[in-house]
């Protein structure tokens, strides 16, 4: 595909039969919470269960296949957090290509090893992406190999767009998909490939607020960089939208939302507890946005695509904590007790009745602030939501404890 070309339906459409026996065609899933939740059908595109566990298989490998000979012979470069790492890792090494990655400082190291099994030489640079996007550029000018971008390439576009192709052939009474946008190139290329289809299908857009560069992009008219990205969503940790997918998120992408990190973390709660799918937090964007505001997908059916599974262990433990504590799961509570032998324990009987689980006691008897005779009680507890939250503090309180603010 030629420089600068927008790719077209059968771009697309020959990235599907490239990437045949390839790629899986990955399941759909209905859910019955969400479906209750919105008032209408909601299927869950399964990509994290992709191989190398998400979308980025089908770009990168659209990409390396499409390079000449002499192109091959000098090797592939790329940037990333992980995902596209892996994906362009195995797509080199199916086509026989060398391949460097380069990745964050603190990537999570379960994704650096996967990288490596793939086949890759891995070298770390920079914090965010952008960064060590930079320093695989320069490698590339440097040495000659071909920088594989991550989404602003119009062969990675149609690959991604196989996506597309698939949930119409899954689900063809689809009125609205929603997924998840970093720099781009999924959302560019289901938009692309649906929209040729399907005019009348609405395609929407989600990004963690801490790091949305596309609405002001798209107010602006022109990919804008942000000054700085924030969220726990590392996929989608990107400062500055593609050009290429801009151009096609600006003309068919009906709307862009943003979800907070309370949203992102509930919402791989939620597909962990319901779906019984693993989902990093910028694969469960989309179930952010329809928890967040259900009534606004009711023309349903709705597809969201669960781009990618590929979350740390120790960043899945920290995120399941704070979607638990947003949930209202977790109750942190406070209270004056009597400093007296037994006091500590009748305190617990006390919440043995009321079946709240108790993860953590902190017991303090040396602060000035405390009365003579007085001991403060900090409490951790695990509980069933937020009306159980109630009715465990309601019930200390009628016990005659004092619960503080």
């Amino acid at each position: 595909m030629a420089e600068n070309h927008r790719p077209r339906l059968d771009d697309v459409l020959a990235a599907q039969k490239t990437l045949a026996g390839i790629a899986r065609v990955t399941a759909m899933e209905g859910s019955r919470y969400l479906s209750r939740l919105v008032g209408a059908p909601v299927h869950l595109k399964c990509e994290n269960l992709q191989r190398t566990g998400s979308f980025k298989i089908r770009g990168a490998y659209t990409r390396i296949a499409g390079l000449g000979e002499a192109e091959r012979a000098r090797g592939v470069v790329a940037a990333s957090a992980g995902n596209h790492a892996q994906g362009v890792a195995l797509a080199a090494s199916l086509l026989g290509v060398r391949s460097t990655v380069f990745m964050p400082v603190g990537a999570p190291l379960p994704k650096i090893a996967a990288t490596r099994e793939y086949g890759a030489e891995v070298r770390q640079h920079g914090t965010v992406v952008d960064e060590t996007l930079a320093a695989a550029s320069e490698y590339a000018e440097r040495t000659g190999a071909v920088l594989i971008h991550p989404f602003d390439h119009e062969d990675v576009v149609a690959g991604q767009g196989t996506v597309g192709l698939e949930i119409l052939e899954q689900c063809p009474e689809v009125r609205t998909i929603v997924l998840g946008i970093g720099g781009g190139g999924l959302a560019a290329g289901v938009a692309l490939a649906v929209k040729s289809l399907r005019p009348d299908v609405r395609i929407v857009g989600v990004q963690a607020a801490g790091s949305a560069a596309y609405p002001p992009s798209l107010a602006a008219g022109r990919p804008v960089a942000l000054p700085e990205v924030a969220t726990m969503a590392d996929g989608m940790k990107v400062g500055r939208p593609g050009d290429v997918p801009f151009r096609i998120i600006a003309d068919l992408v009906d709307e862009v939302r943003t979800v907070s990190e309370d949203s992102l973390s509930g919402a791989l709660l939620l597909c962990l507890e319901r779906a019984k799918l693993v989902v990093e937090p910028a694969g469960a964007s989309p179930v952010a946005a329809l928890l967040a505001d259900p009534e606004a997908f009711a023309g349903g059916p709705v597809v969201a695509v669960l781009s990618g599974g590929n979350v740390d262990p120790l960043v899945l433990q920290r995120t399941l904590r704070h979607g638990m504590a947003a949930a209202g799961r977790y109750l942190s509570l406070r209270l004056r007790v009597s400093d007296r032998p037994g006091a500590l324990a009748a305190l617990l009987g006390e919440l043995s009745v009321t079946d709240a689980n108790v993860i953590a006691v902190n017991h303090v008897r040396t602060d000035p602030r405390l009365g003579v005779g007085e001991a403060e009680v900090e409490l951790q507890l695990e509980t069933r939501g937020p009306r159980h939250c109630e009715e465990v503090t309601e019930a200390l309180r009628a016990a005659g404890y004092g619960v503080m603010d």
